[in-house]
């Protein structure tokens, strides 16, 4: 049933509209870009234990050192395949931060195109911004997943120290 008076948006309101909606997007991006640089924070703080854990294992044990139970070479070992697995989660996590970002911007793109053009794209708009949001998701669930492999080193090393003493 069509109503008795035409309603014809005024192309201020509608402008306005479109903004708003817009800054959902930028919003987003906004967060993905705080977990990037967060992810990629500790990428660096492994890659530096890394590397020390590397130069431990390639310096030989004199005589005259006493015998530490938290650089044996067997769990430097570990620690070492520990690391590495932390900067594969990482990797993968900043990955798919970067492809939601990328996706969120294209959500943006969509809905501008959409408008200027009068043409639908709401297709594209949620693919796209779908996309971003199983990305950002996936990238929290490895941010997760290095936070347990931190905790089991954390917890290792505790367990160590305690059976030293």
């Amino acid at each position: 049933m069509a109503f008795p008076i035409s309603y014809d948006p005024d192309p201020v309101d509608s402008a306005a509209h479109l903004i708003q909606v817009a800054l959902t997007p930028v919003f987003m991006l906004s967060g993905i870009g705080t977990l990037i640089n967060v992810f990629n924070t500790r990428l660096t703080r492994v890659a530096d234990h890394l590397e020390d854990v590397r130069k431990k294992l390639s310096t030989p044990a004199t005589d005259d050192t006493p015998a530490d139970p938290l650089n044996t070479p067997e769990r430097l070992r570990n620690q070492q395949t520990r690391l590495h697995r932390r900067v594969f989660v990482l990797d993968v996590a900043i990955l798919l931060n970067a492809i939601g970002g990328a996706s969120t911007c294209g959500a943006a793109m969509a809905l501008f195109v959409g408008s200027i053009r009068d043409a639908s794209t709401s297709a594209w708009l949620l693919a796209l911004f779908g996309i971003a949001l199983a990305c950002t998701v996936g990238s929290l669930m490895f941010f997760l997943a290095d936070t347990l492999l931190s905790w089991h080193g954390l917890r290792r090393d505790a367990d160590l120290s305690l059976d030293a003493e």
